[in-house]
């Protein structure tokens, strides 16, 4: 299906010309923080599901086991890793590296108190799943924005245009490997850290088309 089959980050009339730009469109930082909002949103609604963690955390809880260190720390450590892997694939950062950080653990810290936090098994499955599909959603919105990814989204991208594979396999590849080296090393997971990543590869690939197709009628 064409949907699932994108292999770079859409442009539309809103888009950013580079990711390294000091005065964008006030329309194309309004889309990034938007599409920050939702995705920090997203997390919070898998986090509230309690029914497992993302892959990157099981990976920072696994490293967390076999170092001692705090997973907040390695959850840290592991993000200044990703980046100095964007040197090979030759990622630029932007504004949006930045306000990713920010927006999103700004997000995630004031609405937990209120979001869902359900009792049943299928509402928690299918919290899991709405908010998978609503981080694929902000990830379309804010990548298509081109102000520069997050350090996990720009580890994507960076591997897609080495590869030339579908933005949705490569991000699949991403997480399970990521999973794989967690819970090697003792990080715990659960059927939502199986959900996210098998499903945030085609969430983001469809969040993309959506966005790209709206932004052009």
């Amino acid at each position: 299906m064409k949907i699932f089959s994108i292999r770079s980050v859409p442009r539309t009339k809103w888009s950013s010309e580079k990711p390294l730009n000091f005065s964008p469109k006030p329309l194309t930082v309004l889309f990034l923080c938007f599409g920050l909002l939702l995705f920090g949103l997203g997390e919070s609604l898998i986090i509230t599901a309690s029914t497992g963690m993302s892959p990157w955390t099981v990976l920072a809880e696994g490293l967390s086991i076999t170092t001692g260190l705090t997973i907040g720390a390695l959850t840290f450590l592991v993000s200044l890793g990703v980046l100095m892997l964007w040197i090979p694939l030759k990622q630029q950062p932007g504004i949006g590296t930045i306000l990713n950080v920010i927006i999103i653990a700004a997000v995630i810290e004031f609405s937990l108190p209120y979001l869902p936090h359900p009792e049943q098994y299928p509402m928690k499955v299918m919290q899991v799943v709405f908010g998978t599909l609503l981080v694929g959603l902000a990830s379309g919105i804010y990548l298509i924005a081109n102000l520069g990814p997050g350090p996990r989204d720009g580890l994507m991208t960076g591997c897609q245009r080495v590869t030339g594979l579908p933005i949705a396999w490569v991000r699949i590849f991403l997480e399970l490997t990521v999973i794989s080296i967690g819970w090697s090393l003792g990080g715990t997971i659960g059927i939502g850290t199986v959900i996210f990543a098998f499903g945030i590869g085609p969430a983001v690939s469809s969040g993309l088309y959506f966005i790209a197709k709206i932004s052009k009628t």
